[in-house]
């Protein structure tokens, strides 16, 4: 397949997704100006895939940035596809479409374009994203992943989202939904973890079996929160594989990084705070890596997470 800036996956239920996405994840220390100027110079740019979550607490100025950017007339409400996320403490069924409207209002949208389950994980509904008891601890809430999503269908058939899917799903989790009496609508995608080194390799083939589109978050393995991630892991775009094919190819390791998971059929998510790295993140149209550096990079899989 012919890649360019304006190559979309078809997905099961017949929508459109961009092949390369804007990711607007920001750690607290980014002031949320900052995410909100990112996404405007991303819409210039020309992505117009933006992936985004209630759980990001973003939502208001990534609404605002893409309004603004319809209002100056660079493009037309049609012409974005917006990702929303329902966070785990909202997982209960009867809390699924209040959840959504939510991130409407803060939007200010009529609807959002894909709504994704952002993890098969439920937590104690309430204020806080993460509830914890006395001692620290994560408070897990006991909910069946398939009453979620029939809500989920329920809210594609009242018209608040045009596609919905799941994140950080396994094979037996998909397996699950796609098994469900009654099942309306299967997942259109699965967005998981997923770069050279932790290449995803098994779950990806499960989904293209499935008609199931896998999208890349963590593309470049530079997520690398302390709570999270030990410090002394190794960085992916230092790997010496990627730098040698970045020399070959007059490329960046990142985009080396991201162009291998496009040939694999995977939509990819990029996200930067600078106009240099977005503008430089787009450009993984224009070269292609021969069979044997994709080989070269699969090799480089060593089920490396850099999230929790």
């Amino acid at each position: 397949m012919e890649l360019c800036k304006d190559t979309f996956m078809k997905m099961n239920d017949g929508q459109r997704i961009p092949v390369v996405g804007f990711g607007t994840y920001a750690p607290d220390t980014v002031p949320k100006s900052k995410c909100e100027e990112a996404v405007k110079v991303a819409i210039e740019v020309g992505y117009c895939h933006i992936d985004g979550a209630y759980l990001y607490e973003n939502e208001e100025e990534v609404g605002r940035a893409i309004r603004e950017k319809i209002a100056d007339g660079t493009v037309k409400r049609e012409d974005i596809f917006y990702t929303g996320k329902l966070w785990s403490t909202f997982n209960a069924p009867e809390m699924v479409q209040s959840a959504l409207e939510k991130s409407l209002k803060s939007l200010q949208f009529d609807y959002i374009d894909l709504y994704i389950i952002h993890t098969p994980l439920s937590l104690k509904p309430g204020d806080d994203l993460y509830p914890v008891d006395g001692n620290g601890k994560l408070i897990f809430d006991n909910v069946d992943l398939c009453a979620t999503w029939e809500a989920m269908e329920a809210c594609k058939d009242a018209g608040l989202v045009k596609s919905i899917g799941v994140s950080n799903f396994n094979r037996r989790q998909l397996e699950m939904i796609l098994n469900k009496p009654g099942l309306k609508y299967k997942p259109v995608c699965n967005q998981v973890e997923c770069h050279p080194y932790l290449n995803q390799r098994k779950l990806l083939e499960f989904c293209k079996s499935k008609n199931i589109v896998l999208v890349a978050f963590s593309a470049l393995g530079s997520h690398r929160d302390a709570r999270w991630v030990d410090q002394s892991t190794p960085l992916l775009l230092e790997d010496p594989v990627l730098n040698a094919l970045a020399k070959k190819y007059n490329r960046s390791p990142a985009l080396v990084a991201m162009r291998y998971q496009l040939q694999r059929g995977v939509v990819v998510l990029a996200k930067s705070f600078t106009r240099k790295h977005i503008e430089d993140n787009f450009k993984v149209f224009d070269f292609q890596l021969a069979e044997e550096d994709m080989k070269a990079i699969d090799s480089l899989n060593q089920n490396l997470r850099y999230d929790p």
